[in-house]
């Protein structure tokens, strides 16, 4: 990664797993603005942030369905806990449909935190799994978890028809209750689990196609779908400007 970028990731405890994906930090120490590419993953972000020019805030984000140009400010330091979609329904318990590719604001105390929690990343993943552990649902519809479960086991390489089956749902519901509460179809959020796994195999060099993609043409209209650029150059990575696939380097 960017010499200039400090980057940490952590994953939850067996616990939390079934709701969130990771915790993470970056930091940006430098006195230059640094031009990045967020690319789709299939996670609902809770990021905390602020930076020399910039007071302290917090904002939820609805997840990508498309590559974003971004700007990770200079002196800037950052916090987030990564969701996965069960979280959407039974944890923050609001569909995040209006906020998909975007995103909103936060009270500066939700969930007590403050800016002093951007100090200690591992105090930080401390206080957020406590106060996630207290939110935790006592049960789930077990249609839904079973949907989840083989979804994020596969990582999207599953049809809608063999999920339906196996979860004893229906997919017209199934597509009902995630266009309502996430803005995207299954078949489009599988997609992008897909995509995010690929990026798995780019970071350790790998340019040909795994997870039931067709062909090599399909696997690259997939990759230039989603990040702007085709498998080869995505996995040079110029300047770390993906900064997903740097981290996922890193791992």
């Amino acid at each position: 990664m960017d010499n200039d970028l400090k980057y940490k990731m952590v994953k939850p405890d067996k616990a939390l797993s079934d709701f969130v994906e990771s915790f993470w930090c970056l930091r940006n120490p430098s006195d230059t603005d640094k031009e990045t590419i967020g690319l789709p993953d299939g996670l609902i972000d809770v990021l905390l942030f602020k930076s020399a020019t910039e007071p302290f805030r917090m904002v939820q984000l609805g997840g990508l369905t498309q590559h974003e140009q971004a700007i990770v400010p200079a002196n800037c330091w950052m916090c987030c806990i990564s969701f996965k979609l069960p979280a959407v329904e039974y944890i923050f318990h609001e569909p995040i449909a209006d906020i998909v590719n975007s995103g909103k604001f936060l009270p500066t105390d939700f969930w007590d935190f403050d800016e002093n929690d951007l100090n200690d990343f591992e105090l930080f993943c401390k206080k957020a799994s406590k106060k996630i552990g207290e939110l935790l649902p006592q049960k789930m519809d077990e249609r839904k978890q079973k949907l989840f479960q083989l979804m994020y086991a596969s990582k999207g390489a599953i049809t809608v028809n063999e999920l339906s089956e196996k979860a004893a749902w229906s997919s017209r519901q199934i597509n009902r209750y995630f266009n309502q509460q996430f803005g995207i179809s299954l078949k489009a959020y599988c997609t992008i689990l897909r995509f995010r796994a690929s990026l798995e195999h780019i970071a350790q060099g790998k340019l040909f196609p795994e997870l039931n993609f067709t062909d090599q043409n399909h696997f690259i209209k997939q990759i230039k779908k989603f990040s702007g650029v085709a498998p080869k150059e995505l996995s040079k990575n110029k300047n770390d400007r993906f900064i997903l696939l740097s981290a996922l380097s890193q791992q």
